[in-house]
């Protein structure tokens, strides 16, 4: 019979040898989704490039042409990524904003316009036209366009959604400082472990962002714990990179545990709560329509 082979650096076995309170009940792919940001994008960079070698074969005007549709198709992939990683980050929320610059809009303005500069340059008047159109159209329906009003943003106070807006970035800024610091490591089970406490974090502030009366309640969290969180982690990569110090790392998940312990404990009292406000809700609306003799 085939037998799974384990040895003592196995991250299976280091995560029932070094984290044996850690959860065990979450995959690794847990509130995670495909990315938008792939190989269609990192394309657009490389289909301008033929345009640099026609550059330096043609005369000075016609070369400047070039370059400029060059600098054109270029700006336009840095748009297009950027407004893609944008999009993520509004798709992945319940409530947000959206995007203040719309980038992939752009990113097919200055697509067309880079064509249309090759078309000129290259052949004539029509042809221009046609590529410049073409190219825009074209980038429009392969990355599709920006969002462009805000989402589950209906009766929310600004005021206060702009209050919680601040503190999720700094929090999801924390978050990702350790998810760089922990690449340092190479060690792919510390990873995963982080990765689990940021998907645990990041629940907490979808929550906020959904209710933002819960900001109150959940602003330590965000805030100081998530601070001291992710300087014990960037302390903890430094000192693993120069002494592989068992003792450590078995101090920083313990720190861990007890850190997602409280974050996922928090959560629940928040939707605990946010379900006894409805409740109150729905049973005075009973009570106003019994009144009423509406049944």
């Amino acid at each position: 019979m085939a037998k799974r082979y384990g040895s003592t650096f196995s991250p299976e076995d280091n995560a029932t040898t070094t984290t044996s309170s850690a959860p065990t009940d979450k995959r690794p792919f847990d509130g995670k989704r495909p990315t938008h940001v792939g190989a269609r994008s990192n394309l657009l960079f490389f289909a301008a490039i033929p345009l640099a070698w026609k550059a330096f074969q043609a005369g000075p005007m016609t070369m400047a042409g070039y370059l400029a549709a060059l600098g054109c198709l270029v700006g336009a992939g840095f748009l297009t990524r950027e407004g893609l990683k944008a999009q993520e980050a509004y798709e992945a929320r319940k409530v947000s904003r959206r995007p203040a610059f719309p980038r992939k809009i752009f990113g097919s303005l200055l697509t067309g316009l880079g064509l249309g500069l090759v078309g000129w340059f290259g052949w004539g008047v029509a042809e221009t036209v046609i590529f410049a159109v073409l190219g825009t159209i074209l980038h429009s329906l392969a990355f599709g366009l920006d969002p462009l009003k805000n989402k589950g943003m209906d009766g929310i106070d600004t005021f206060q959604q702009d209050r919680v807006a601040r503190v999720v970035d700094e929090a999801e800024g924390h978050l990702e400082i350790m998810h760089q610091a922990m690449l340092r490591t190479r060690d792919r089970e510390a990873q995963r472990r982080l990765d689990q406490f940021i998907t645990t974090a990041r629940t907490m502030c979808r929550t906020v962002e959904e209710d933002p009366r819960d900001l109150t309640a959940a602003r330590k969290y965000l805030g100081v714990y998530l601070l001291g969180a992710r300087d014990a982690t960037t302390k903890f990569v430094d000192l693993w990179e120069r002494s592989r110090d068992a003792e450590a790392r078995s101090s920083w998940f313990a720190l861990l545990d007890d850190l997602e312990a409280n974050f996922a404990a928090r959560t629940d009292k928040l939707l605990i709560d946010n379900k006894t406000d409805l409740d109150i809700e729905i049973d005075v609306l009973r009570e106003r329509l019994s009144r009423e003799g509406i049944r």
